[in-house]
């Protein structure tokens, strides 16, 4: 067959037959039903076709006479992987490998045609039931050159004249199995790992995630940890403080989405006087941009998305002034909680001289709620980046201590969380199952933390080195330019094909020179910015971030994520005499600051782990950075000039 049917049309698919009946079908036949697949494409894309059909028909022809068994091989052309929008020009379903070809009409290949084949074989061996314990291989074919030119971060390059010998090395010396197309074109087959945006709307809509079975393995056991907690708080009727930590890209946020929608919560919630609470739970925010986000792709839900997601200023407000108001919830869910506000930052934000800090209230506000509640911090590790969230995990020792009965708690974590209630006086249960110590943002790609934790430590770039080498390997890229338009270029080539792609300009908000070079990262630049649109809208509209001209910084970008980041590197951190430097950024004015060094390395941090895919660095032609770029090249961080 060449191609499921719903209903007049085609999906999944433009063509799939076994060898034998791709060599011999007509190339005016199988482009017919590629434009029947795809009934948009354009005369480029039909030209195409028609130019590379014929040269791949002439491949198959010589492997079928090189391998007797290649009669059972499959060619699959415009597969459309499920739940996405990108398709793999061909794939080739051989004798104990998969083999992924993107023909480029051309004679060499870019960087960014090399990376875009890279993206394909890693998503197929991360995400696809079928790939599993295959060899996937990614070639980039020029069709317009000839011959084997080797192999570029992983990606093999070949003209079409080369592809019949190199499936054939590509293929393992020991028998193997030939995949299965319709078990490999099943709708359930790959299942990618999604944005926390896209997870978001998949639990409101459904009250379920979809499983994904290696991110699964990480996250479950946390998930695991957090259900008993709270089924052993409401049965003992005790009030318990949860601290979740992990590095970035680890899936806390994800792991808290699943705490608050969890479908149980509804049978351990307990009566009040106007009946059991409707949403026994709350997911809050005191990331106002990760808000903003969600709200906006969730508007349709009802209460332009405030249904789904809270900020943690609006709740401190409304509970704080009213003393009596009981919250709905019996868990509460306090994102990025390393971030909450000292007493003295909520005094000036909110107009309070005596205030509380926003852990003190919310142990009060889950004192209040009746017999039983679970409080849940998710803490990133070195994410302070505001003024008054320097004072860290002892403020929540202070506020369960500090409560009205301290003996009702009972805080549950990670051994190193918990060294900060060490001689307190409420009672500790050690968990590791509350550490997340693995990335998954990044496609699964171990390491990424760890690198840029290395090159922020300013060690032998030899180190650094290695661990690049580590993730290029996976399908995880670092890239440098010292020119913003070659940087922006790159993005828009090797994205053009997936328009549900995002990525965007982002800096650092203490820098005060890159304006100069098109990056207006100026307070009076982005405090209008509307995060909403920016991440979610596509590039029909101005307001999205793919067209690489408005500039998220930190403040922005923690939190959140895009499959590309371009991040212009500012003279706020710099190299200087072999070590890191701050002191060309912007002053704090007036700002109680007790570490400002610090604060900048871990805004470089945020914006060095948005990136899903790939991190393009942009470093100005200025001479005071010319040590920066280096010691970035030194360090791993591949040219695109």
């Amino acid at each position: 067959m060449s191609g499921n049917r719903n209903g007049d049309h085609l999906t999944g698919f433009g063509w799939n037959s076994d060898f034998p009946r791709f060599q011999d079908t007509e190339p005016r036949v199988i482009r017919a039903r590629l434009q029947e697949f795809l009934p948009e494409s354009g005369p480029e894309q039909v030209r195409a076709w028609d130019e590379s059909i014929p040269k791949l028909q002439t491949e198959v022809r010589e492997v079928l006479g090189q391998q007797p068994d290649a009669s059972v091989y499959t060619a699959i052309l415009e597969y459309e992987l499920p739940m996405e929008s990108r398709r793999p020009d061909v794939i080739l379903l051989v004798r104990g490998a998969i083999v992924v070809l993107e023909l480029k009409g051309k004679t060499e290949p870019s960087r960014a045609d090399i990376d875009q084949a890279a993206a394909y074989a890693r998503d197929l061996r991360c995400y696809h039931r079928e790939c599993a314990g295959q060899d996937v291989h990614a070639v980039v074919v020029p069709t317009r050159a000839r011959g084997y030119t080797g192999v570029r971060s992983g990606v093999h390059v070949a003209g079409p004249d080369a592809l019949d010998s190199l499936v054939q090395r590509l293929q393992p010396p020991w028998p193997g199995t030939v995949v299965d197309a319709t078990r490999f074109l099943a709708s359930d087959a790959y299942r990618p790992l999604p944005t926390l945006v896209q997870a978001a709307r998949e639990l409101m809509e459904t009250g379920e995630l979809r499983r994904i079975r290696k991110a699964s393995a990480v996250t479950d056991p946390a998930v695991e940890e957090i259900t008993s907690i709270v089924h052993e708080a409401a049965r003992t009727r005790t009030r318990r403080l949860v601290l979740l930590t992990g590095v970035p890209g680890a899936g806390k946020t994800l792991v808290g989405l699943r705490a608050v929608h969890a479908h149980y919560l509804d049978d351990l919630a307990v009566e009040r006087p106007g009946g059991k609470p409707t949403a026994p739970a709350a997911f809050l925010s005191g990331n106002g941009p990760l808000v903003q986000v969600l709200q906006y792709e969730l508007r349709g839900a009802g209460g332009d998305g405030k249904v789904f997601v809270r900020g943690v200023r609006d709740y401190v407000k409304r509970y704080s002034r009213k003393k009596d108001l009981v919250p709905p919830e019996h868990v509460l869910v306090f994102d990025e909680a390393q971030r909450a506000w000292d007493r003295d930052h909520v005094a000036k934000e909110h107009g309070q001289p005596d205030a509380k800090s926003e852990p003190e209230h919310f142990v009060d506000f889950a004192v209040r709620i009746p017999e039983w509640c679970t409080l849940v911090g998710l803490i990133g590790e070195g994410q302070e980046i505001h003024v008054g969230e320097e004072a860290g995990l002892i403020q929540w020792r202070h506020a369960v201590e500090g409560c009205s009965e301290p003996g009702e708690w009972v805080v549950h974590g990670p051994p190193e969380a918990l060294k900060v209630f060490a001689g307190a006086s409420v009672a500790t249960r050690s968990s590791a199952a509350l550490n997340l110590d693995t990335e998954i943002r990044f496609h699964l790609a171990k390491d990424v933390h760890r690198y840029v934790a290395t090159l922020l430590e300013g060690e032998d770039p030899g180190a650094c080195r290695v661990l690049a080498q580590q993730l290029e390997a996976v399908g995880y890229h670092l890239r440098l330019s010292r020119n913003l338009e070659q940087a922006r270029e790159y993005l828009w080539d090797r994205y053009r094909e997936n328009p549900m792609a995002r990525f965007g300009l982002v800096a650092s908000s203490r820098d005060k020179d890159l304006e100069a070079f098109g990056v207006p990262n100026s307070y009076q630049a982005t405090s209008h910015l509307r995060y909403g649109p920016w991440y979610a809208d596509g590039e029909e509209r101005e307001t999205s971030c793919r067209h690489l001209r408005s500039v998220v910084t930190e403040f922005g970008a923690q939190g959140l994520e895009l499959d590309a980041v371009l991040l212009a590197w500012g003279t706020d951190f710099i190299r200087q005499n072999e070590a890191w430097d701050n002191a060309r950024a912007r002053g704090y004015r007036g700002a109680r600051i007790r570490d400002p060094f610090r604060l900048r390395l871990n805004a470089y941090r945020v914006l060095l782990t948005r990136a899903r895919d790939v991190n393009v660095v942009f470093v100005p032609p200025l001479s005071e950075l010319e040590e920066t770029a280096m010691y970035l090249k030194a360090s791993g961080f591949q040219d695109l000039g």
